[in-house]
């Protein structure tokens, strides 16, 4: 029953966010599986990850038959975050337990209240401006640098992507999530089983399955709704999701210390 609690709302939470925000859904699971059901980093971020995969790849899906996704871009980032991704996950099997950066919690507090004071900011003017030469190896370079850091930490990968999307690449809500969690869906998909290679899941088979269910589920009902809003009720919907998520991992760090 413990498990089941746990893995419905850290379920229920990555999905939201991955369906509104192309949230990592381990930046959520790991940390919780830790705190309350004892287990191990490496596992956790494994389960985490493997959690991602259906939710990103369906969530990908509604962003693309809504046309919100940028798959000439996405396609560059995939194939350096493919790489750098496995490199990553093979690294982090030496860290202790830990729990997630700063980094992705300051970028999800800042990136939430930017969306819900400027909802009407658009920022595709910038991505406007920029050459395809330009963009490409922006998309490269972000793209190895996204692998390596989810591979590694397991955690922030989508918060970062969403990031650089958004303020690097210039890139409207949207579509910078639409194509956000079309790249997960392979960061995913390769993280997942590199700490499954070089892991022990085993004994968490059950958290697993419950977890990746629950945040299938709700990236799917997250997505829907995030594609049917207006521009500006997404930006304040996304930013508050960010804020809330970032409130709350804010408080799991301080209580861990």
């Amino acid at each position: 029953m413990r498990t089941l609690i746990v893995c419905l709302f850290a379920g229920t939470a990555a999905g939201i966010g991955t369906g509104f925000a192309g949230m990592s859904a381990s930046t959520v699971i790991a940390p919780m599986l830790i705190a309350f059901l004892g287990c191990p980093w490496y596992e956790a971020v494994g389960i985490g990850l493997a959690s991602d995969v259906l939710a990103s790849a369906l969530s990908a899906y509604v962003y693309q038959k809504n046309k919100n996704i940028d798959l000439k871009n996405g396609i560059l980032m995939v194939v350096a975050v493919l790489i750098m991704t496995v490199v990553g996950s093979y690294f982090s099997q030496y860290m202790p337990d830990a729990e997630m950066s700063w980094f992705s919690i300051i970028a999800a507090v800042c990136m939430g209240l930017n969306f819900i004071l400027r909802p009407e900011k658009h920022t595709s003017e910038k991505l406007l401006k920029r050459s395809d030469f330009t963009k490409n190896i922006l998309a490269v370079i972000s793209g190895a640098w996204i692998g390596f850091y989810c591979g590694f930490m397991g955690v922030g990968g989508g918060l970062m992507m969403l990031f650089i999307l958004t303020f690097v690449l210039g890139y409207q809500l949207k579509v910078a999530v639409g194509t956000s969690v079309f790249v997960m869906t392979f960061t995913a998909l390769t993280g997942a089983s590199s700490h499954f290679y070089f892991g022990d899941i085993g004994d968490y088979i059950p958290a697993l399955l419950l977890c990746a269910l629950f945040t299938l589920v709700a990236a799917l009902i997250a997505a829907h709704f995030a594609n049917k809003m207006e521009e500006k009720n997404t930006n304040r919907a996304t930013g508050i999701t960010l804020l809330f998520l970032g409130v709350c991992m804010i408080v799991e760090m301080i209580a861990g210390i």
